[in-house]
């Protein structure tokens, strides 16, 4: 009856009392991005370790990025990015370098046309600066785990 009642209350532990998943918690020996919107960093993880890590500028409170789990599934050396935002009206992109698309219109690239990374300044994608996007394109095949929190 004693192990009844201990296994009922470690379940209702594990029900009721809500799990956070941190970014040093991460367990896993596969290529791995981790985006933290609320510090605005970007890492990039291997075998387990924090290879790499930097700010990023992710979406504005109008134009958030998506949260969630994602997977890189398709990639482009550049691009022409052209759009019309509330935020921050039309704009047309050329030549937006090393675009990796996680869900939908939602990429990591680089930013040429800002350098205020640590500070939201998007419509929804993760911004990084031009070196790191390189590294990171040529780092992530497709496929490549995302997980933005």
């Amino acid at each position: 009856m004693r192990r009844i009642f201990s296994i009922i209350f470690i379940l209702i532990l594990f029900l009721f009392i809500p799990l956070q998943t941190f970014a040093s918690d991460i367990n896993t020996t596969d290529k791995l991005i981790t985006v933290d919107t609320s510090k605005q960093m970007l890492f990039a993880w291997e075998n387990g370790k924090i290879t790499f890590q930097t700010s990023v500028s992710t979406g504005l409170p109008q134009t958030p990025t998506v949260l969630g789990s994602y997977k890189i599934y398709l990639k482009y050396p550049t691009q022409e990015m052209i759009g019309y935002s509330e935020v921050n009206g039309h704009y047309d992109l050329t030549n937006v370098p090393n675009v990796m698309y996680f869900y939908q219109g939602y990429s990591i690239h680089g930013a040429y046309w800002h350098n205020n990374f640590g500070n939201p300044m998007s419509n929804g994608c993760v911004n990084t600066p031009l070196q790191v996007a390189s590294w990171l394109y040529n780092w992530a095949p497709v496929g490549t785990q995302i997980e933005i929190f």
